[in-house]
């Protein structure tokens, strides 16, 4: 609504409230003003009637009132329903949304390549019997051979960022090719038949 048009209708609402208020002078004496005196007359009589003492007393007990109704816990004199809480989501679970998410944008390709990254940290270190390995080394071992497309993604996702891939804020943009462009199925596969050998 206008500034102009919300004048004219102040003024139009003053000018009816104006023309009215004669003719209804009456009325409005009779139904507004009458009992509002009554009722003020009514309090004054009732205040003069009682003693101070009695009035002290009033006061200090509505500000005890007050005070113990702001001491008191919330849910103990309002009957709100606690939120549910979500249940927790597993690593397969949250696995699953991360791959749902992937088409989104460079973020849950990276969370999916990390997460395949660190499982094949953990399957050469299960290879290496336990000894110690560095989760910065690279993911080399004698019998792991990946093409290096693959080894380059998995190592992205277990030691890059997807902040090392900025993507182009242009709406019409063509997106940029990184490491993680990968086919995530290929990934999965070559681990799937490393974990098969090795346990």
């Amino acid at each position: 609504m206008t500034p102009v048009r919300r004048r004219l209708i102040l003024a139009g609402a003053l000018l009816v409230a104006a023309l009215l208020a004669f003719p209804l002078r009456e009325a409005i004496y009779e139904t507004i003003v009458v009992p509002f005196a009554y009722i003020a007359w009514y309090v004054g009589l009732l205040y003069r009637s009682l003693s101070q003492g009695i009035w002290w007393w009033v006061l200090i007990g509505m500000v005890l009132l007050l005070l113990a109704f702001s001491l008191v816990p919330e849910s103990r004199y309002r009957g709100r329903e606690r939120p549910k809480s979500k249940p927790a989501q597993g690593p397969v679970e949250n696995f699953a949304l991360s791959m749902r998410r992937a088409d989104e944008g460079i973020y849950f390709r990276w969370l999916v390549a990390n997460r395949l990254g660190k499982l094949a940290y953990r399957i050469l270190l299960q290879r290496e019997s336990g000894r110690p390995r560095s989760v910065f080394a690279p993911l080399r071992a004698p019998d792991w051979a990946p093409p290096a497309q693959l080894q380059n993604y998995l190592e992205t996702g277990l030691h890059g960022s997807f902040a090392d891939f900025p993507q182009a804020r242009r709406p019409f943009a063509t997106p940029q090719k990184t490491p993680l462009d990968l086919n995530v199925l290929e990934a999965v596969e070559f681990l799937e038949s490393h974990v098969e050998d090795g346990f």
